[in-house]
């Protein structure tokens, strides 16, 4: 593993997609702890957290095999969205069953990675467009007028970080494009994940 920890991540795909056992289990070690932190930001009454995780670990595996590098931006920004969309997923399967609303069982503010604390969930999946991240905010239902709402009350540099966010990007890339620095992005982000809940409660969702 030593070897591959050299190697962008993008290239450890190509050897996994191409049989390299080696190098899904290196990626698989790689970000078992990413799932776990992002286990935590999601709770389902009657099921175990390890089995909120071991869908986790299904995304992971499948962002691994249908990751393309000509389409997206970064494996570690698939790897999320594929993570997160296993996760709604299962969440939305067992709401279906016991007929309770998808966001009784989803947190919206805790953190993504260990590793990097800058990083704040800002939890934006919807439970009907997970598969469309341009197209959701948050983990709730929101009606147009409210959408709307949450845009007055952001600046042009939030609105553009949100969009960008929702895209996938790092905040490397979100700095560059925008000629911020990465803090700056960082606390644009966290003013954007207080906003939205000031307006959601206001609304008393």
């Amino acid at each position: 593993m030593a070897n591959l920890a050299n190697e962008p991540d993008e290239e450890i795909v190509k050897l996994a997609k191409n049989g390299d056992e080696f190098a899904t289990e290196y990626l698989i070690s790689k970000y078992k702890n990413f799932v776990r932190v992002k286990a935590k930001s999601y709770f389902l009454v009657g099921a175990d957290r390890e089995d909120i995780i071991q869908e986790g670990m299904i995304g992971l595996y499948k962002s691994i095999r249908g990751y393309r590098a000509d389409k997206l931006s970064s494996f570690r920004a698939f790897a999320e969205l594929c993570i997160t969309r296993q996760i709604i997923t299962a969440i939305k399967t067992a709401t279906r069953q016991k007929h309770i609303p998808l966001n009784s069982y989803i947190s919206l503010n805790k953190p993504i990675y260990d590793e990097d604390s800058d990083r704040t969930m800002l939890d934006i999946l919807s439970g009907t467009k997970v598969t469309d991240p341009e197209e959701v905010f948050i983990s709730h239902e929101l009606s147009d007028d409210l959408r709307e709402k949450i845009q007055q009350n952001l600046s042009e540099l939030e609105s553009q970080v949100l969009h960008s966010y929702l895209e996938g990007k790092s905040y490397q890339e979100m700095a560059k494009e925008l000629n911020r620095h990465v803090k700056s992005i960082d606390n644009a982000l966290q003013r954007v994940k207080r906003k939205i809940e000031k307006t959601l409660g206001e609304k008393h969702y």
